[in-house]
C-alpha cells in the first residue's frame, strides 16, 4: 500500500481550498500487489488535484497559495484535477487538516470500466481510493474524464503518453466526481453484547428518480467471508419499496434512508466475538458500483480477582497467591506482579518470580487466564503491599488488585485445646475412680 504525506495548497476566494495528493496509478502486469491483493500489478506515481474542496472562510491571506500545475505541460505527467461539482462528500474537509495533523493518506487510482460500458470508450473513468490514516474519512471515488478546452480550438490537445488522453492546457486530466462511497468511521470498536452503527454512505451526480439502488454487506474474517445483507431499494411515489436478505439476526439497513439520503450504514445489535471481522459495504446505482470498507473490533475488559481477601504468614511457609482474568477479549493480556514493603519507597516487580496459566477459550469466544505468584514470609513482612497489575487494549490504563499483608494472629488457639484437654483428662480420672468407689 502506498503511504503519502498531505501537501495542502488553499486558492484564495471564495469558492474553497485544493488539496493536492500524491497518489500511485495502479495497472495490471507489474511486479508489486495492487490494491485488492492478488495479481501482480504495476504502480506509476501520479498526482490527484481536488479543486475546491472546501470554504476558506477565515484564512489569513498569508496562508494562502494556489496550486500551480507545471509550466511545461508534460505528456508524461499524471495530475488528475477533480472537481466536485454536485456532489457534496461528508467530512472531506478532514483532508485539509491532514497535514497539520500530521496524519497519512493513502491515496490509489485505477481503471474503471461502468456498467454496460467499453474498456476504451469516452469519457474515460477512474476509481480514486483516499484513505485518512489514524482514523478519519475514507472515499472511493468515480471519476469521469472531462473535455479538454484545448477541443475546442484548432489546437491539437497533448495526448497522456500512458492514458492516451487529452490533456488541459496546464497538462493536468481534468475530470470530475460522479459516483462516491464513503465512510466517516473506517474502523470501530464496540463491546461484547453492544450494538453498532457501521457507517457507509453514497452520493451520485444526476440519479435517476425512482431507479434501483443495491446495498450490499459483507464480513470477511481470517479467510471466510460472508454475505450479512443484500438490499434492492427504489422509490416508488411516496413509499419506498425494497426486496431484502439478511443472514444475521438483528442486522438492519434503512431502505427509505438509502434511497432518499445516500444512507447505506449497517446495524448491528446483540454483539458477538464472531461479529469481528472486514465489512465490505457495496453500493449500485445505475451504471456505477463500488464499495467502501469498514473494520469492527470487538472487545471486553477483563474482570480481575486474587485467590485471597487477605494475606497472612503464621510461620515461616510459603503462600500461593493467585490472580485471575476472567472473560476479556481480544487475546491480548498482560501480568505483572509487584510488593511495597513497609520500609521501601518504590515498589519492586516480582513478574519473574511468577506463572502463567494457559489462555482458556470460553463459549462465548472470551478468554481467561491465571498468574500465580509463591510469597516468601521472610521477603513480604506484615504491611507489605502485594499487587496484580494487569494490561488489556480495553483498559486506558492498567488495572490493579492488591492486598496488604496482615500481621499473624496470637497463637491463643493452642494451648487453649491444651488446656481443654488437660480439663477433659482430669474430669475423666475422677469419674473414673468415682465410679471405683
Amino acid at each position: 500500500m502506498f503511504t503519502i504525506l498531505v501537501f495542502l495548497s488553499l486558492v484564495c476566494g471564495l469558492e474553497g481550498a485544493d488539496v493536492v495528493l500524491s497518489c500511485s496509478l495502479i495497472e495490471e502486469g507489474g511486479g508489486m500487489g495492487g490494491m485488492m491483493g492478488g495479481a501482480m500489478f504495476k504502480r506509476t506515481p501520479s498526482t490527484l488535484v481536488f479543486r475546491d474542496l472546501v470554504g476558506n472562510d477565515g484564512l489569513s491571506p498569508e496562508l494562502v497559495t494556489p496550486y500551480n500545475p507545471p509550466e511545461t505541460p508534460n505528456a508524461d505527467d499524471l495530475i488528475f484535477e477533480l472537481t466536485l461539482p454536485s456532489i457534496q462528500v461528508p467530512n472531506a474537509d478532514l483532508l485539509l487538516h491532514a497535514d497539520c495533523n500530521e496524519q497519512e493518506v493513502v491515496c490509489e487510482i485505477s481503471r474503471y470500466v461502468p456498467r454496460g460500458a467499453e474498456l476504451d470508450s469516452l469519457p474515460a473513468h477512474f476509481i480514486g481510493s483516499v484513505q485518512l490514516e489514524g482514523g478519519g474519512i475514507s472515499l472511493t471515488l468515480v471519476l469521469q474524464t472531462l473535455h479538454s478546452e484545448t477541443t475546442q480550438s484548432d489546437t491539437q490537445p497533448l495526448m497522456q503518453s500512458k492514458l492516451n488522453l487529452p490533456l488541459s492546457q496546464s497538462g493536468t486530466l481534468r475530470t470530475e466526481v460522479v459516483f462516491v462511497v464513503f465512510s466517516r468511521v473506517p474502523s470501530i470498536v464496540a463491546p461484547i453484547g453492544g450494538d453498532v452503527l457501521l457507517d457507509c454512505g453514497f452520493r451520485q451526480k444526476n440519479s435517476v428518480p425512482g431507479q434501483d439502488v443495491a446495498l450490499e454487506w459483507r464480513i470477511q474474517h481470517r479467510g471466510n467471508g460472508r454475505k450479512i445483507l443484500d438490499m434492492k431499494a427504489r422509490e416508488t411515489g411516496a413509499d419506498v419499496g425494497q426486496d431484502l436478505f439478511v443472514d444475521r439476526e438483528g442486522t438492519s439497513a434503512e431502505p427509505d434512508l438509502l434511497v432518499r439520503d445516500g444512507n447505506a450504514s449497517l446495524t448491528l445489535r446483540r454483539l458477538k466475538v464472531t461479529d469481528e471481522g472486514t465489512y465490505i459495504c457495496t453500493v449500485g446505482s445505475g451504471e456505477f458500483q463500488t464499495q467502501q470498507i469498514v473494520q469492527l473490533h470487538i472487545t471486553q475488559p477483563p474482570r480481575i480477582t486474587l485467590s485471597e481477601e487477605k494475606l497472612t504468614f503464621q510461620d515461616t511457609t510459603p503462600q500461593k497467591l493467585s490472580c485471575h482474568c476472567h472473560r476479556y477479549y481480544p487475546l491480548d493480556v498482560q501480568v505483572e506482579w509487584f510488593s511495597q514493603a513497609p520500609s521501601e519507597e518504590e515498589p519492586v516487580s516480582l513478574s519473574k518470580e511468577s506463572s502463567l496459566s494457559s489462555h482458556r477459550q470460553h463459549s462465548d469466544g472470551t478468554y481467561s487466564l491465571s498468574s500465580h505468584l509463591t510469597l516468601q514470609p521472610d521477603k513480604n513482612p506484615p504491611g507489605t503491599i502485594i499487587t496484580c497489575r494487569v494490561s488489556h487494549p480495553t483498559l486506558e490504563t492498567p488495572s490493579d488488585a492488591t492486598l496488604t499483608v496482615d500481621k499473624p494472629e496470637p497463637q491463643t488457639a493452642f494451648w487453649t485445646i491444651v488446656l481443654m484437654l488437660a480439663i477433659s483428662v482430669v474430669f475423666l480420672y475422677q469419674a473414673f475412680k468415682g465410679a471405683e468407689n
